[in-house]
């Protein structure tokens, strides 16, 4: 059994994992996702060595995707791991918290909508009363649909867009910083979309611009806190996001091709990159984008 430490040839991993045209509807779920070509979250390989021992995390869209490879390298790192997610994908997330829990680690489920203000504040609060404190946040949910010509975009779907991805990352850092202490992390989770928008995804990519800017922002304000804060921008990366209106269905195949390494990105290839920026080990790492992309040209 391979693990993240073990040598391998970046171009041929994930031989097997080529996705065909689909769609997802809903927001879409790992359980439907793994009918087809499933995802890897690290599951099987993921090894801890104990860098967030005694830690706590929450962690947005904490179910399925980057944030389900996340939690679980997390737990297996030795933190305790809160998760939110959407009431529909209440059995990705009991797959998850059972991964949690087996790594030894207590996990929480917090299942409601990040459109509504409250409820995005609340979850910093059920998080702290939970896990008995905070100390790492992963701002991860996002919402992506693409929309081919912005006269066919409506208000709705650009303001539940900006909701998901850019409001409810504020709520969340806005509420959870009196309860981090130096030493704590914030990750925002952004997007190449941020530096190469692509025509489809107009108004995501720009939520994703926003999140990036809103971590190079606080990186400076909360650094004299003790609190560092930086993100994390993916690539093309194999989720449930993408089928289920992320991406058209007949671009499936080929995304990916674009990158250095030709291939779609799986989730267990982001999760050691939120490692890293939550552990002492980045202790002066403050204000970066670290980009997990397959190789693709970013400023």
């Amino acid at each position: 059994m391979t693990d993240q430490y073990t040598m391998q040839d970046p171009t041929k991993m994930y031989a097997d994992r080529t996705p065909d045209e689909q769609y997802l509807p809903g927001a879409g779920t790992d359980e439907e996702l793994a009918q087809n070509v499933p995802a890897d979250h690290g599951e099987d390989s993921y090894r801890g060595s104990g860098r967030l021992q005694g830690r706590k995390a929450l962690i947005t869209g904490g179910d399925s995707g980057i944030g389900a490879a996340v939690a679980i390298a997390y737990a297996r790192e030795g933190a305790d791991v809160a998760i939110v997610y959407l009431p529909e994908e209440q059995e990705d997330a009991d797959r998850i918290l059972q991964l949690i829990r087996d790594a030894g680690q207590k996990g929480v489920g917090i299942a409601g909508d990040l459109k509504d203000a409250e409820f995005a504040r609340e979850t910093v609060a059920t998080t702290v009363r939970e896990l008995g404190g905070l100390d790492i946040v992963v701002n991860n949910a996002g919402k992506q649909q693409h929309v081919e010509d912005i006269v066919d975009l409506t208000d709705e779907e650009f303001d539940e867009t900006f909701k998901t991805n850019a409001y409810a990352t504020f709520w969340i850092t806005k509420a959870a910083v009196p309860h981090l202490a130096p030493g704590s992390a914030i990750i925002n989770t952004t997007s190449i979309q941020a530096y190469a928008p692509s025509p489809h995804l107009v108004h995501y990519a720009a939520t994703k611009a926003t999140v990036n800017n809103l971590a190079k922002g606080l990186a400076a304000q909360l650094a004299p806190k003790g609190i560092r804060v930086n993100a994390v921008a993916p690539g093309p990366i194999w989720t449930p996001l993408q089928p289920a209106g992320g991406q058209p269905s007949d671009a499936l195949p080929e995304a990916g091709e674009q990158t250095y390494l030709g291939r779609w990105g799986q989730p267990a290839e982001l999760a050691p990159a939120y490692v890293f920026l939550a552990s002492g080990e980045s202790s002066y790492v403050v204000g970066e984008t670290l980009h997990v992309d397959g190789g693709m040209p970013t400023p």
